[in-house]
């Protein structure tokens, strides 16, 4: 497979680049700058850098990146400092995945691509009925005005639901929600569920990164995995989450 990472420099998305190499795959990333990848990714005969600003990129550039690969993976964020919460842009991950969407559209390919977006699970599934307490309704409510970023993921998560919808000639998709994220150095036991299983808010449970990114990498490249969360938004907990 031919699959082109956004938001590899960061902290799951390097995991998730990894995992691909370490499944023979072929990996594209667009990155502002490599400093941030190990030297055994960066030196990986399968590892193809563009170095610049995904947003920056015109929608021919962006056809051209996207022109040909089997799989999206999409793990942009919002960096946790003052401009990276309240500065430009704020859409990041709204506008990115929009973009990569109609870039893809724009090349009418011959097969369906997948696109994984990470998210959180402070953003609810609106296809289907999540239950949320009222007290976590105002939270989510206060979170959503005060901090951009809640309202990014889920403008971005609104947009694979809504304007690609379940039955697109294109994309399929996956959004997957991880919750409170944590640093391991390999990967344990985790579960995936439908929908959260505990408050993101009043009693988050953990999830390491290297398990989104495995979780994410088996999206990806294991058919069987992807019928079944294709169209949904899991939600991912270490398996001693509690």
């Amino acid at each position: 497979m031919k699959i082109l990472i956004v938001g590899a420099s960061g902290a799951t998305g390097r995991l998730l680049v990894e995992q691909l190499l370490n499944r023979d795959q072929k990996v594209i990333v667009i990155v502002r700058s490599d400093e941030s990848l190990p030297e055994s990714v960066k030196n990986h005969k399968n590892l193809e850098i563009v170095k610049a600003s995904l947003l920056d990129l015109s929608d021919s550039e962006l056809e051209q990146q996207v022109k040909g690969i089997d799989a999206i993976a999409s793990c942009l964020g919002h960096n946790i400092t003052f401009k990276g919460l309240f500065g430009h842009p704020r859409k990041l991950v709204t506008d990115a995945t929009r973009r990569l969407c109609e870039a893809v559209k724009a090349n009418n390919p011959n097969k369906i691509v997948k696109f994984v977006l990470m998210n959180t699970t402070g953003n609810r599934n609106r296809d289907i009925n999540e239950p949320i307490s009222f007290a976590e309704k105002v939270v989510v409510g206060l979170i959503r005005l005060l901090l951009p970023p809640l309202s990014d993921n889920e403008k971005a998560s609104d947009y694979l639901r809504i304007k690609i919808g379940q039955s697109d000639d294109n994309i399929e998709w996956s959004v997957v929600r991880p919750d409170g994220l944590i640093d391991k150095d390999k990967v344990t036991k985790y579960e995936v569920y439908p929908s959260p299983i505990r408050s993101a808010i009043f009693n988050a449970g953990k999830t390491s990164r290297i398990n989104v990114g495995h979780f994410m990498a088996d999206l990806i490249t294991e058919s069987d995995i992807w019928k079944k969360w294709e169209g949904q938004m899991p939600v991912i907990y270490n398996k001693d989450a509690s």
